[in-house]
């Protein structure tokens, strides 16, 4: 890795080849030096071609005429085993910042946070090459190596150098405790600091979203499903579940662990189902979990992929380290931001807020667009009187069920310095082994019970009790641990703004088990969750309860135990509602009521939470934007056969 610095062998996307020797790869350029030439002959146009293939449709010519007969004459076998470079080196590559461009002073579009929404938004939109777009990010590059190894997650994801590490106020429904609440400061947002789990949510939760408000009909499951897929590149294969050519990296988890194996048998030994796929044709049962890990072991996070072929495009400017204090806007219509420095960037057709479910309801306010008396509090002009700013914040909460273990088959193991040096090594030479693993492989959508229509919990499994202390250490003890959420919570929450300064912290309360149902549903998930620890499966594994200490806890111990532990699985959302009624923030295109040329594209938009974790989904929500912004026919409806379809108390849209 040094000498491949040494030698420069990494320029950036985004700088033109200035003799025909440059090998140009979309989204780094390889340069090896005249002695280490013949090694690199013909290497990144096989990787060009098998990753990129919108290349040969832009007319781009990548390589010489020489280089690409040397190409065509290596064989399908050769050309695949010249791609597998070390996945240091692909590290190395990935890890220099984009060179920098003249800041201009207006753009088309000025898209606010490169998280998981906006670098989707930067990539479609600057599809169309007369439309200019600035994407601006309060963080930095993504240089941390850790982002990029999956298992570095548990280092980096509470790391302040990407990290806002906000947290809630005193949370009366949890004994009084501030809850963590960690969220990407970086190029990627959060989706370079998760735990990579790729969930969509459930069918129904889209109908459910179409049921209640007729104006969101565009946002039924027939008309997502289409998105989903096109974002999507599955290692399962295009099918009518399943996307087999999108941009971001889709894989099953397959790190082999017999305890990984345990908790399957042991879910179907409980009576709570399997199922091959949970974004597919059965989304209910235990399984092995989808992850946004790409085949060469690498975190696929929003900026790898999709924000790094938009680089290469001269239509955009990607402006990092830089903080907006607020919309402007001129009568009734958004005209661009204000920096944190003072700059004025305008926007000649649209602003488009992806700061997430925090940031972007606080930038709303401070832009005078909220409840008039939240506003006139602090002294900020009302704009556009919209009481929902803030409100109807919602989260997944969970609580964590952990046994010690009486095997080795834990990976408590790779706590110890020479285990996790040799695993850190593999991961560098091959791509392989537990550091590309985010460890919760296997979890499941589950019934609380039988008085749900569709799973109403989640479960994360990880073969390892992982301890956090005090300060944000990690302490790996023997055992394994199952993760519980609550899907969809009937608590709302608020963020607000207690200042007009743009740089002090928003005021953040969830409101976490103010309902009683929602401390009801995760005492039977944790009731569900101990029938599979209990289950046959686990007799050889299973060693003390730590997590809650007794099985035969009654319901009041066993809600003093929610109420003491839970914490956040990091989904909030729900703080500019979608829709028509009186409290919705944004209507079915995204657009802010009352407001001309501002819309909100990120997790603030969902009116209620989905079944499941959120990358994905907004995601989806951007892809399917930006068809909408740029004026372009959306893609057809497709709404396959599921399984819950064959039950006649579910009742589906078709």
């Amino acid at each position: 890795l040094a000498q491949a610095a040494e030698n420069q062998l990494i320029p950036h996307p985004g700088v033109k080849p200035e003799t025909p020797k440059l090998l140009c790869r979309q989204s780094i350029h390889l340069v090896p030096p005249p002695e280490t030439r013949s090694a690199f002959d013909g290497l990144e146009l096989t990787n060009l071609v098998r990753e990129h293939p919108t290349h040969a449709s832009q007319n781009q010519s990548p390589v010489n005429p020489t280089n690409r007969a040397q190409c065509s004459e290596r064989t399908p076998k050769d050309a695949m085993s010249a791609l597998r470079l070390p996945a240091g080196l692909k590290l190395l590559r990935r890890l220099v910042p984009p060179p920098t461009r003249p800041l201009a002073s207006q753009y088309d579009y000025v898209i606010v946070g490169a998280g998981s929404a906006g670098c989707v938004l930067a990539n479609e939109l600057t599809k169309d090459a007369s439309s200019s777009v600035l994407l601006i990010e309060a963080g930095g590059w993504d240089t941390n190596p850790l982002i990029h190894i999956p298992a570095g997650v548990y280092s980096v994801f509470k790391d302040p150098s990407v990290n806002w590490n906000w947290e809630s106020e005193a949370e009366p429904g949890c004994g009084g405790r501030k809850i963590e609440l960690p969220r990407g400061k970086v190029v990627g947002g959060s989706s370079s600091i998760n735990a990579m789990v790729y969930m969509r949510g459930h069918p129904l939760d889209y109908d459910g979203w179409a049921d209640a408000d007729a104006s969101l009909e565009p946002w039924r499951f027939e008309r997502v499903l289409p998105y989903f897929k096109a974002c999507e590149r599955s290692d399962r294969g295009a099918s009518a579940y399943r996307g087999g050519s999108g941009r971001l990296e889709v894989t099953r988890g397959a790190t082999e662990n017999v305890l990984y194996d345990a908790f399957l048998q042991a879910g179907e030994q409980a009576g709570q189902g399997t199922s091959d796929d949970l974004n597919g044709y059965k989304p209910e049962g235990v399984a092995r979990l989808d992850r946004t890990v790409s085949r060469d072991g690498r975190r696929a996070s929003a900026a790898t992929a999709h924000l790094e072929p938009a680089l290469a495009r001269e239509n955009l400017q990607l402006l990092r380290n830089a903080a907006v204090d607020k919309v402007e806007i001129d009568g009734r219509r958004a005209t661009g931001v204000r920096l944190n420095g003072g700059e004025l960037i305008s926007a000649k057709r649209e602003v488009l807020l992806c700061a997430g479910a925090i940031k972007t309801p606080q930038l709303l306010m401070l832009s005078g667009i909220g409840g008039k008396d939240q506003l006139g509090s602090i002294g900020v002009d009302v704009v556009a009187d919209l009481g929902g700013v803030g409100q109807n914040l919602m989260d997944h909460a969970c609580v964590n069920i952990a046994a010690g273990c009486r095997t080795s088959d834990a990976i408590d193991g790779l706590a110890r310095p020479l285990q996790k040096a040799a695993v850190g090594a593999r991961w560098l030479v091959d791509g392989k082994g537990w550091a590309a693993s985010n460890a919760w492989e296997a979890g499941g959508l589950v019934f609380g019970s039988d008085a749900y229509p569709y799973p109403n919990l989640q479960y994360h499994f990880c073969p390892v009790h992982a301890d956090y202390r005090e300060g944000g250490g990690l302490t790996l003890r023997p055992g394994f641990q199952i993760q519980v959420d609550q899907l969809r919570p009937f608590s709302r929450g608020r963020v607000a703004i207690t200042s007009r300064d743009p740089a002090a912290d928003p005021s953040v309360r969830f409101n976490y088990l103010s309902d009683p149902r929602d401390a009801q549903e995760l005492i039977e998930g944790v009731r569900r969750a101990l029938d599979i620890v209990y289950a046959p499966a686990f007799n050889d594994f299973r060693a003390e309860l730590r997590l809650p200490d007794t099985r035969n806890a009654s319901d009041d111990e066993l809600e003093a135990f929610v109420r003491r532990t839970c914490g956040t699985d990091y989904h909030p959302s729900g703080t500019a509602k979608m829709g028509s009624g009186s409290d919705a923030v944004v209507d079915a295109e995204l657009r802010v009521h009352g407001v001309e040329g501002l819309r909100v594209v990120d997790a603030s938009v969902l009116p209620s939470i989905v079944s499941g974790n959120l990358n994905a989904p907004v995601q989806m929500i951007a892809r399917k934007a930006a068809d909408v912004i740029r004026g372009v026919e959306g893609l057809p409806a497709e709404r396959p056969e599921y399984h819950f379809d064959e039950h006649d108390d579910v009742a589906v849209a078709a």
